[in-house]
């Protein structure tokens, strides 16, 4: 039986940096277990490979949730990544920290040391920022690569002019002092290729002896000695593989994200006890809010038909394609090396008293039916937005004891009502800067929801029968104090109740964050890394105002 210092559970955004970080020790031996191959999938690295990678099962757990209410009849797809850097390998690449007023509120509910100026050295620590912003705020030298994009379209340059006629100010950096505005996306990508946390990170550290790397290893749940975790086990080749026990000296590390993590909880006997005993799961620790509050954001995209002018619709396929292909392999630019969202603006819906409550998106380019992986056969330009901080809440409960059987998942979406009404403004806003002066040389007509949707009963209903996830699963190990029966972990992570076991990635965040996931969640397993190893913390970095 092997034995190490530390089990990281899941090679994702957060497996990968804790793996490099707790590795940097050569007195302690550390193993990440990843269900999912390595990163050798040249979609993965090709950014807009995001595409084939979003369907596809080799790389990506394809999971389905549960139709809800608000999903227009529809089992809305939930895409995890599967592969070394997990969802940071799939994902569309956009680097969005959030608000600091997010992480504050983390603070202000209980959680010690997470304000924002005490995470703001983290997220300064592993960046490495090419491009404009004050260093206040971005890191230069870390191993994370974040870019601007250096491929400009008309279509884009109108849409900045349409923000900026809804009164949005030009905003270079919404990773900066404030996020409010209209900017060109940052992004995870580098010299035209995906800047994965497996590629800045894990890749890196495992070149050291202490460090091991098995992929193919599907957990089947934690080795549990009274309160305390021991080992995990896990199988390989499919569900033919003999269950293999690996024990752990320190801690068990659960970095599966926020579907996986709970699922493996529950599995091992510590969930929700009428969830355990409802599939035969004998309850080894009751703690009621493993795989409850699950939030999501999620998006209706509003589409319009353009003139005289050429989308990506059209250079990604036939002869264009082709072109675009060589001018790729010679240059590393063009459409092949974009991320799917271009331009990013952040405003208020005029629901809430929130400030920036939106985050708008903008791409020369429309897939058919609403989903991502198939783009039109005619010239369309596509703006979404969604509600940053929602107030429904769903779950992730298991459907059987099987470890092989996918959990159950239930975002809730549009489950309050405040939440509908933020959904319905955020359409009125896309259809507004869509028709908006600056784009109207080469608009058409709208084509979805198109002009005959008018009232907000007809929004709704012509939004849910396209909107879809926008990838951002999180809040299923909540973090807070043990007095809150529905948190998970403490402010240091571990489990409560539990000794030897933390949970480390997005499912940990109390509540949903006005950001793309990525970025935050590397950062709360940089922040853990230095707990794990009892080092001290960075001084906060107290700002004005």
């Amino acid at each position: 039986m092997e034995t190490y210092d530390y089990v990281i559970v899941g090679a994702g955004s957060a497996g990968s940096v804790l793996a490099n970080r707790l590795s940097e020790d050569p007195n302690v031996s550390v193993c990440v277990l990843e269900a999912g191959p390595s990163d050798w999938h040249p979609y993965i690295h090709l950014p807009a490979g995001f595409i084939k990678t979003t369907y596809d099962p080799r790389v990506n757990w394809c999971y389905a949730q549960e139709v809800g209410p608000y999903t227009g009849g529809r089992a809305v797809m939930a895409p995890r990544g599967k592969t070394l850097g997990g969802s940071s390998s799939i994902n569309g690449h956009i680097y969005n920290r959030g608000q600091r007023r997010d992480f504050d509120t983390w603070a202000q509910i209980g959680n010690r040391g997470w304000g924002y100026a005490d995470i703001l050295p983290y997220f300064k620590r592993m960046e490495d920022r090419e491009g404009e912003g004050d260093d206040t705020f971005r890191g230069r030298g870390g191993e994370l690569k974040v870019t601007d994009y250096d491929w400009r379209h008309p279509l884009c340059e109108a849409f900045v002019e349409s923000c900026k006629a809804e009164g949005m100010p030009f905003n270079p950096d919404y990773n900066g002092a404030t996020q409010i505005g209209v900017s060109y996306s940052q992004r995870t990508i580098a010299k035209g290729r995906r800047w994965s946390a497996a590629r800045a990170f894990l890749h890196p550290a495992m070149k050291r002896q202490n460090l091991r790397v098995i992929t193919h290893a599907h957990v089947l749940g934690l080795v549990l000695e009274g309160k305390r975790a021991v080992g995990i086990t896990y199988a390989r080749d499919g569900n033919q593989g003999a269950p293999t026990e690996i024990r752990v000296r320190r801690e068990v590390i659960l970095s599966g994200g926020a579907y996986n993590s709970p699922q493996i909880l529950q599995l091992s006997g510590i969930g929700p006890s009428d969830v355990l005993k409802s599939h035969g799961i004998e309850v080894k620790h009751a703690l009621a809010g493993v795989g409850e509050g699950l939030q999501d954001h999620y998006t209706s995209r509003v589409v319009a038909r353009v003139k005289d002018v050429t989308t990506i619709n059209e250079t990604a396929r036939g002869l264009r394609l082709v072109g675009e292909a060589m001018k790729y392999a010679f240059t590393r630019k063009g459409v092949l090396s974009l991320q799917p969202s271009l331009v990013l603006a952040f405003w208020n819906s005029g629901v809430t008293p929130e400030g920036e409550d939106l985050q708008i998106i903008f791409t020369p380019a429309s897939y058919k039916e609403g989903q991502l992986g198939r783009l039109d056969d005619v010239p369309a330009i596509t703006c979404a937005a969604w509600q940053h901080r929602p107030e429904s809440r769903g779950h992730v409960r298991i459907k059987s004891s099987d470890p092989w059987q996918a959990p159950a998942i239930q975002s809730n979406y549009l489950g309050e009502e405040i939440d509908r009404r933020v959904f319905i403004a955020s359409i009125k806003l896309s259809r507004r800067l869509l028709s908006g002066k600056a784009l109207s040389p080469w608009v058409v007509k709208e084509d979805y929801p198109g002009k005959n949707v008018q009232s907000d009963d007809e929004i709704l209903a012509a939004g849910v029968k396209n909107a879809q996830t926008v990838f951002h699963p999180a809040c299923t190990c909540r973090m807070g104090p043990a007095s809150n029966a529905l948190n998970v972990v403490d402010d240091q992570l571990r489990v409560h109740g539990m000794q030897g076991l933390r949970v480390v990635d997005a499912s940990v965040m109390p509540r949903m964050i006005s950001a793309n996931l990525n970025a935050s969640t590397m950062m709360i397993a940089e922040k853990a890394a230095d707990m794990i190893r009892g080092k001290q913390a960075p001084e906060p970095i107290v700002l004005a105002g």
